[in-house]
């Protein structure tokens, strides 16, 4: 006859196995699915003090080819994350080859402003665009709690002080797309197309704020801290 204590820890075995096996870590498909809701609380700005927007990884490069038009694709790439948002779609890679085409053939430049990212937003998908010029943390914490992810340009040399996956110190001239943030951490979280390790990075207000300039005026990628300091917003 089995005695108690055998039983005991025969069912205590069974119950550590089960534990074992569902702390094994899980294979991940897409990184959609990597984002879990938090819980929030309600300050007294009227803003929730987190926020995270989840939807598709578009990376600058999808290839991992580095020559043009690729190494100056960070506008068609931050485009294409709001517009697979906005139309909840999930690409695969030849989609998004599709799509890249078409936005490369709407750009006279490799380098473009907001405007002409709004205008080219426009005439593909037919959507309105709102430039916020001199834009605030709250202003863009405002958007992103409407879930409206924000296309910010931006001084690539100044993110690089967070962001060490860029090469060269990091672009002159570059574009990413803001996706939430996290007041506890004073940090945004962002879909960095420039890496491939740019999906929900994170940066301190303090650095993505100081980055943020448009195409400068001149033209001139070395003098992107002239450029005026505001974003861009699609809508449908």
């Amino acid at each position: 006859m089995i005695s108690a204590k055998i039983i005991f820890l025969l069912l205590a075995s069974c119950l550590l196995s089960a534990c074992n096996t569902q702390d094994l870590p899980r294979q991940i498909e897409n990184v959609m699915e990597t984002v879990a809701p938090q819980p929030t609380t309600i300050k007294s700005d009227g803003l929730p003090d987190k926020h995270l927007i989840s939807t598709a990884f578009v990376p600058q490069a999808p290839q991992k080819l580095w020559d043009q038009p690729w190494q100056d694709a960070c506008e068609e790439a931050a485009i294409l994350t709001v517009h697979y948002y906005l139309e909840k779609e999930n690409p695969d890679l030849d989609t998004m080859l599709k799509d890249y085409k078409d936005l490369l053939a709407s750009s006279t430049t490799h380098d473009i402003n907001v405007k002409d990212m709004g205008k080219i937003a426009t005439d593909l998908y037919g959507y309105q665009t709102k430039i916020v010029e001199d834009p605030t943390i709250k202003d863009i914490k405002a958007y992103l709690t409407k879930d409206i992810p924000v296309i910010i340009p931006a001084n690539g040399k100044t993110l690089y002080k967070e962001n060490k996956h860029f090469k060269s110190g990091g672009p002159w001239y570059h574009n990413l797309v803001i996706l939430g943030y996290d007041d506890g951490k004073s940090q945004f979280t962002v879909h960095d197309v420039g890496t491939q390790f740019g999906a929900y990075f994170r940066y301190s207000y303090t650095t993505l704020m100081d980055s943020i300039h448009d195409f400068p005026e001149s033209k001139i990628k070395e003098e992107i801290d002239n450029g005026q300091k505001r974003v861009l917003v699609l809508l449908k």
